[in-house]
C-alpha cells in the first residue's frame, strides 16, 4: 500500500468498497465554515498558490512557528514565494500530523500534482499550481461545483450586511450560500467600548436606535429575521463554556445600562448577561425552525505578545480546560422547558468530555423530533484521524450513528473539500472493518444506508435541502 493511494486509511475490503462505492461521490454540505461570502459573491480567483493555500491557515503557521520559520516568512511582508519556500522547507518535518496528508490530498484533487513537496520540488510545483490557478474553472465559483459542494454555510455577524449573500443568491451558483447568525460580540459588556462600537454598527444594519435592553433585543430579532429571509437556517456561538448565573430581566437591563454609558461591568455581570443573551437567542432560533450551533472549549489568544502583534485567529488559540456539564444542562433544560428547544449541535474541544458531551445530547432527545441534540463533529484541534474515531465512537456508544449530521471544514480556506474525503475514510474504516471482523452484520445494504446518510443525507435533511 503507497502513501496517499486509493485505499489510503482504508484497511479492510468492506471499508475500500463503502468508500468507493457509495461515499466517495456522495455531495458535499458544508454547513460550518469561515468562507468570505464576499469572495464567493465576486467568484474570487487566486494570484499564486500562497494566496489560496497558506493565507489565513494558522493551522499551518503554528506548524512554521514551531520549525523556527521567522514571522515575516509566515504573516509578515514577505513575497509569497519565499512563504512558498518556507512551506516547502516545513511541511516534509510534519509527518504524523494530519496536515501533510491534508496537505498533499489538496495538491492531488485540486492541482493533480502527486509530487512530495519538499525543497527541492518547490519550483516545479509552484509553476504547475500556478499555472492551474490561471485556468478558467479555478476560481470560487468553479472549486465549489468541483467537489458538488450544496450547502456552505458561512460565520457572519449580525451587524453584517446580507449584500453578498443576496448577491449570490441571484448568481445562478448552483451552491446554496447561507449566512450563519453568530451574535457573540453581544456578550461584551466587560468591554464597554468595543460593545458600544458594535451597538452602533448594529443600529445602522437593523434601523432601530439601541438605548436600552428592549432595543438591544428588538434590533436582534429584526436581524434574526433579515437573516432568516437571506435562507439562514443556523446560528453559532464560540464560547469557552455556557455560564451558569441566572439572570433576569431587571438585572440583564441594569447591567446593559452600565455598558452602555461606559461604566464598569464585572465578570460576573458578563456571565449573567450572555445567559440571558443565550436564552433569549434560543428562542429565536426555535420559532423558526434553526439549528443552533455551540462551539465550546477554546482558549483563545493565549499568546499576549501574538496576539498583541497579530490580533485574533493568527494561531495562538488552544484546547481549554473549562467545566461544561453545569452550565450546559442548565441552558438546555431552560429552553427545554420552556418548549422553546431548537435544534443544537454541540462540538467540543477537549476529548476529556466526549462523552459528557454525547450523554447530554441524549438527554434532551424527544417530541418526535429525530436527533434534536447532536454531538458534533471532531473540531478544531480534533478534525484529525484519532479526533474523529473518538467523537464517533462516543457518539455512537451513546446515540444514533445513523443520525449523525456529519463532517464540516471550519474552515476559511476554499482548499478545505478534502477533509471531507478524509472523513469519509475514517469513517467507512471504522464501519468497513467492524463489518469484517463480524462486529457490526454483513449486509452492505444497511451499512451503505448508514454511510450515505452521515455523509450527505442526514446534513440535507436537518437543513431542509434534500
Amino acid at each position: 500500500m503507497a502513501y496517499l493511494d486509493n485505499d489510503f486509511l482504508l484497511h479492510s475490503p468492506t471499508a475500500q468498497r463503502l468508500f468507493h462505492e457509495v461515499a466517495k461521490d456522495q455531495p458535499i454540505y458544508d454547513y460550518h465554515c469561515h468562507l468570505s461570502p464576499a469572495e464567493i459573491a465576486g467568484d474570487h480567483r487566486w494570484q499564486t498558490l500562497s494566496d489560496i493555500w497558506l493565507g489565513g491557515d494558522h493551522y499551518k503557521w503554528r506548524l512554521l512557528r514551531a520549525n523556527g520559520i521567522e514571522e515575516r516568512l509566515i504573516t509578515g511582508d514577505a513575497s509569497p514565494r519565499e512563504k512558498f519556500q518556507a512551506w516547502a522547507e516545513t511541511l516534509p518535518l510534519t509527518l504524523r500530523n494530519p496536515i501533510h496528508a491534508w496537505s498533499h490530498l489538496e495538491l492531488r484533487r485540486y492541482f493533480g500534482i502527486d509530487t512530495l513537496v519538499t525543497p527541492a520540488t518547490a519550483d516545479e510545483i509552484w509553476e504547475k499550481a500556478n499555472a492551474r490557478l490561471a485556468e478558467p474553472d479555478f476560481s470560487a465559483h468553479g472549486i465549489l461545483k468541483k467537489f458538488d459542494v450544496r450547502m456552505v454555510g458561512t460565520t457572519d455577524d449580525p451587524v453584517d450586511p446580507l449584500d453578498h449573500h443576496r448577491a449570490i443568491a441571484g448568481s445562478g451558483l448552483e451552491t446554496k450560500v447561507l449566512p450563519t447568525f453568530r451574535a457573540d460580540k453581544a456578550f461584551n459588556v466587560d468591554q464597554p467600548e468595543a460593545f458600544n462600537a458594535w451597538l452602533g454598527k448594529l443600529e445602522s444594519a437593523s434601523g432601530i436606535d439601541i438605548s436600552s435592553l428592549g432595543d438591544l433585543l428588538d434590533a436582534l430579532h429584526r436581524r434574526h429575521d433579515d437573516f432568516h429571509a437571506a435562507g439562514a437556517r443556523l446560528s453559532d456561538h464560540g464560547l469557552e463554556s455556557i455560564p451558569t448565573l441566572d439572570c433576569d430581566d431587571a438585572q440583564a437591563s441594569n447591567i446593559f445600562d452600565k455598558a452602555r454609558s461606559g461604566g464598569q461591568v464585572t465578570l460576573e455581570d458578563r456571565q449573567r448577561f450572555t445567559f440571558f443573551l443565550l436564552v433569549f437567542l434560543g428562542r429565536l432560533d426555535a420559532a423558526k425552525g434553526w439549528t443552533k450551533q455551540l462551539h465550546l472549549g477554546a482558549a483563545r489568544n493565549v499568546n499576549p505578545h501574538g496576539y498583541a502583534s497579530l490580533g485574533p485567529d493568527a494561531g495562538y488559540d488552544n484546547i481549554g480546560d473549562f467545566r461544561q456539564g453545569p452550565g450546559l444542562l442548565k441552558y438546555l433544560g431552560r429552553l427545554a422547558s420552556e418548549n422553546a428547544l431548537p435544534h443544537v449541535i454541540l462540538y467540543n474541544l477537549n476529548p476529556a468530555d466526549n462523552y459528557l458531551f454525547a450523554t447530554i445530547a441524549g438527554s434532551f432527545q424527544g417530541d418526535g423530533i429525530i436527533h434534536r441534540i447532536q454531538f458534533g463533529s471532531g473540531w478544531w484541534f480534533l478534525d484529525q484521524k484519532d479526533g474523529m474515531e473518538l467523537q464517533l465512537n462516543a457518539l455512537s456508544m451513546t446515540g444514533l450513528l445513523s443520525r449523525f449530521v456529519g463532517m464540516l471544514t471550519d474552515s476559511r480556506s476554499f482548499l478545505s473539500y478534502p477533509r471531507h474525503e478524509y472523513f469519509r475514510r475514517i469513517l467507512c474504516n471504522l464501519v468497513g472493518g467492524e463489518a469484517d471482523r463480524g462486529e457490526l452484520p454483513d449486509d452492505f445494504e444497511a451499512l451503505s444506508q448508514l454511510i450515505t446518510a452521515v455523509c450527505s443525507g442526514n446534513a440535507a435533511r436537518q437543513f431542509g435541502l434534500g
